[in-house]
């Protein structure tokens, strides 16, 4: 018999309960992403020539990574529904999002200026990715000019800047038609992939993309291409169109955001009911498994989507009921905890490693696998600084609501 979540009056009053299972999973989406940056980042040579590297890739696609990014911005638009309390100022939730996304941000920033050599002089480089304005240029110089994997906080940060913006349109949405809602979204961002299919130049093909930049020889090199020296030095690196506009661009991104959000008043306002995770996470395997046969630009987000979100509605429902199951774990509240600051610092340590450990040498899939292992075990360590010794201390002390002071004569 299937439990219904009762229909929560949170969504007025602003105390609503904490998502655990939400928080746990983060940490699969951290380490999806992971994985592929594994694959992709530590240039084990002469591992990545071969073609038992090429049969594991083609298991572990680019959409594999590409879906844990979806799965957080399906995931921010619910927290950030979830955690905004009526009443709350639009200063002070720009206020919190500013110190939770930037501190994290510059300080794996500075790790990989310091890890690659980053040369200051060109500005171009690491200044809008400092600001995180870098993916709103189509050029790879700009795009992957410092850590790559913060392109993710530059669609974020418009999301936080639309969703003041946006609330009370979203809150004019009757609840009966939340649904159609969603409907709508989902259909503006099939039309969106496909206008871009259609019309804009790009690959149109439905082989999975091959990442690695590989560079001559069978001597493992010092850098991946994305931190070698030469890399900084370019005066532009072109980008293909459409994997601009259909991936890293924050405006086509930003729908997906506010699916997350329409979740959430799903959940709140007890129109999303399911509680049994089998339906969707079957949904979402077979999605995944049809990213194998569409052209590259459904690869990457839209096909995933709606199971996607369906997985996101249905661990907030079950943590309202009180079912807990493996993402609720204390431990994986923990690793979903610090899963941002192991987001931001995998590529830094990755460049390190690769600079000092691997380069110079040749290696089989055994050495790749132990610098694998080596690279989550340095990231993971880091990352548990970072949130203890920085972002807790900040969040706590900085971004909590301001208790007005009584004044008297």
């Amino acid at each position: 018999m299937t439990t219904v979540a009762p229909k929560p009056t949170t969504a007025k009053t602003g105390s609503r309960p904490p998502l655990p299972s939400l928080t746990g999973a983060r940490w699969w989406a951290a380490f999806a992403v992971f994985v592929l940056h594994a694959l992709v980042f530590l240039p084990v040579y002469p591992f990545q020539k071969s073609e038992l590297f090429r049969t594991i890739h083609s298991f572990v696609p680019m959409q594999l990574g590409a879906a844990g990014v979806t799965f957080f911005f399906v995931l921010s638009g619910f927290i950030i529904y979830w955690s905004f309390r009526p009443g709350m100022s639009v200063r002070g939730f720009y206020r919190r999002r500013v110190l939770k996304i930037y501190p994290m941000h510059l300080l794996a920033a500075a790790a990989f200026v310091v890890a690659a050599s980053v040369p200051l002089s060109r500005a171009i480089v690491w200044v809008p990715n400092l600001l995180l304005v870098h993916t709103w240029v189509p050029k790879w110089t700009t795009i992957g000019g410092l850590n790559v994997p913060a392109w993710s906080l530059a669609a974020e940060v418009l999301f936080y800047l639309c969703f003041p913006l946006a609330l009370p349109l979203i809150m004019r949405i009757p609840t009966r038609r939340l649904l159609l809602a969603f409907a709508a979204i989902m259909l503006a961002i099939l039309a969106i992939h496909t206008a871009l299919y259609l019309w804009v130049d790009g690959p149109k093909e439905i082989a999975n993309a091959f990442a690695p930049r590989l560079q001559p020889g069978d001597v493992s090199p010092k850098f991946e291409l994305h931190a070698h020296p030469a890399w900084f030095v370019q005066p532009d690196i072109p980008v293909s169109l459409s994997y601009w506009l259909s991936y890293t661009f924050p405006l086509t991104r930003l729908p997906e955001f506010f699916l997350g959000v329409l979740a959430a008043r799903m959940v709140l306002e007890g129109v999303w009911r399911n509680v049994r995770m089998g339906p969707p996470l079957f949904a979402l395997a077979v999605a995944f498994a049809a990213t194998w046969v569409v052209p590259v630009n459904y690869k990457m987000s839209a096909l995933l989507l709606v199971p996607m979100t369906a997985v996101v509605a249905t661990m907030a429902v079950r943590d309202l009921n009180g079912i807990r199951g493996l993402n609720s774990h204390p431990r994986m509240v923990w690793l979903g905890n610090v899963s941002f600051a192991f987001y931001l610092i995998q590529f830094p340590v990755m460049v390190v490693i690769t600079r000092y450990l691997i380069g110079g040498h040749r290696f089989g899939i055994l050495g790749w696998a132990g610098f694998a292992l080596l690279s989550l075990a340095v990231a993971l360590a880091i990352a548990a600084g970072m949130y203890r010794w920085v972002d807790l201390p900040i969040m706590n002390r900085f971004a909590r609501p301001r208790k007005r002071q009584a004044t008297g004569n």
